[in-house]
């Protein structure tokens, strides 16, 4: 009767999604509809777009089992600073300016915006590099949190892997035929069904121990110690380390950015600020909210500490959990899957611009196919893989936001507002953001322990992907403008930066006029 209950709410939920794959399939004619939805995807779309290839399994299942484990309840800043820094201030700084230069330079993915940007092919081939390589771990962290809880939840009547293909399969499907705009819709569908689901497991789970103050003085007694419900934690130097990479990592990620491409009027941009932080506080601060009661419902630190906590849900709150978790997965794996074959096909394959939309298209699927098929390579390996050579949800993340945000975030910052900004910077912000995150990782893998401990609280770790990919962003920040002080002045960059001065008319309601209003005549 479980697996019955289950399998009807996920079989309803693969209707849906493959439904609306082969409905968006007539409004993809070209390869911009397929990689930019024809720059009219509306607001509520492309927040919700933006919110769910936020969050997914990583965040549900890894990061907030990890990190409430480690912080208590304290883990639910993570989820403030994913919703006000992550969401809102993104869409302030972010959302206007990417949407005018993109659409000046004609420019369709990260790679492609620095290669015009700074007239360098070299810089869109070493971004286009750096984008394919490193969104694989984070997919396959997806996979690997996803799969976990559908395996304990149908008591390993479907393999992991087999999970794993079945995911692989519905994502390729629905992207390969409807693009960004069936990404989009889907996403929309797929939030909708996080925000109503996470709201029910986590009401659901603070009641079976007596609702939230019974929870609370749950925990004080489980871990003898009030620090665990405290408003910071047992280690806030920690906590804000994880708070900087999960909210200002995205401002570099190229399929959160790309979604910016995409704004259509300035009223979206107001509207798409409130819905994504809005969002994000219910479905990031949910999360994580949850996941500091963690310690309520295992007895050790691991990737299981959610999917043991639901098994204790009511049937219906599981099977809901299933949905949400699996629609949460699916729209970030589309996000990725959808970046990577664009960025792989316009700024590898197609680098002088010749090759023809027919061909593009071909492509572009193909790549979809090829990125699922690696990531999902990745994902099983995790799991079979030696235990010397394989990483956790939460590192996996780490890797892949800490080289991609480190390298792009201050170039495609300083690019949007500082004519300055030479390709010399850009070039050093790669080889920081990249450098960083693989010695992290060289240093995990050997084992060598370089920490700063001050009075016994450990203020960085060198081996931490974590602390690293915070680092990286850092320096990327500092060393753009470092560099371009002290190198050649880029050329033609007034022409480039004009298309912020290009007059519009708009409604005095939406900008102020210091004229005073004078009714006009028709003989006026």
């Amino acid at each position: 009767m479980d697996i019955l209950v289950k399998s009807i709410f996920i079989v309803l939920f693969f209707t849906v999604t493959l439904y609306i794959g082969f409905y968006t399939r007539k409004k993809v004619s070209n390869s911009d509809d397929f990689v930019l939805g024809g720059r009219r995807v509306g607001p509520w779309l492309s927040a919700f777009a933006y919110g769910t290839s936020y969050f997914s399994a990583v965040v549900f299942i890894g990061y907030a089992g990890s990190f409430g484990w480690t912080f208590g309840v304290a883990a639910f800043w993570i989820g403030i600073g994913n919703a006000l820094v992550g969401s809102w201030l993104a869409w302030v700084l972010l959302g206007r300016k990417t949407r005018i230069m993109t659409q000046a330079l004609n420019s369709s993915t990260m790679p492609d915006f620095f290669g015009k940007r700074f007239h360098s092919e070299p810089l869109k081939i070493a971004a286009s590099f750096i984008v394919f390589l490193f969104l694989i771990p984070y997919t396959a962290a997806l996979y690997n949190g996803l799969s976990y809880l559908f395996n304990v939840t149908f008591s390993a009547a479907v393999p992991y892997w087999g999970w794993i293909l079945i995911i692989s399969a519905a994502t390729a499907v629905y992207v390969i035929i409807g693009g960004l705009i069936s990404t989009a819709l889907n996403s929309f569908f797929q939030g909708i069904i996080m925000l109503v689901g996470i709201v029910m497991v986590v009401v659901s789970a603070l009641n079976l121990n007596g609702g939230f103050q019974a929870s609370m003085e749950a925990m004080a007694l489980k871990t003898d110690s009030w620090l665990y419900t405290s408003m910071f934690g047992p280690d806030p130097v920690h906590l804000l380390f994880v708070v900087l990479l999960t909210s200002l990592g995205c401002w570099g990620l190229p399929q959160m950015v790309g979604k910016f491409y995409s704004i259509t009027n300035e009223n979206q941009i107001r509207k798409g600020s409130v819905i994504s932080t809005l969002f994000a506080i219910v479905v990031a601060g949910g999360c994580y909210f949850l996941g500091g009661f963690g310690r309520l419902f295992a007895e050790e630190k691991s990737a299981m500490i959610i999917p043991q906590m639901i098994t204790n849900l009511p049937l219906v709150v599981i099977a809901v959990v299933l949905v949400l978790v699996l629609a949460a997965s699916m729209s970030t794996l589309s996000g990725l899957v959808h970046t990577s074959a664009a960025t792989v096909t316009f700024d590898l394959l197609n680098i002088h611009g010749k090759l023809q939309d027919r061909k593009k298209m071909i492509l572009l699927r193909l790549f979809v196919v090829l990125f699922i098929l690696v990531s999902a390579g990745l994902a099983i390996f995790q799991a079979y893989g030696p235990a010397e050579y394989t990483k956790d949800i939460a590192s996996l993340m780490g890797i892949s936001w800490g080289a991609i945000s480190g390298a792009f975030i201050g170039p495609f910052f300083y690019g949007l507002y500082w004519k300055r900004t030479t390709k010399a910077s850009v070039w050093a912000s790669f080889g920081t953001g990249i450098g960083l995150s693989l010695l992290s990782l060289i240093l995990s893998y050997t084992g060598v322990s370089l920490k700063l401990v001050v009075n016994g609280m450990l203020w960085f770790d060198m081996a931490d992907s974590i602390y690293m990919g915070v680092l990286a962003m850092v320096m990327s920040f500092i060393v753009v403008p470092v560099v371009s002080l002290f190198t050649k002045r880029p050329d033609d960059v007034e022409k480039i930066f004009a298309c912020y001065d290009r007059k519009v008319i708009a409604k005095e309601s939406d900008v102020l006029n210091s004229e005073p209003y004078v009714e006009k005549t028709e003989e006026q």
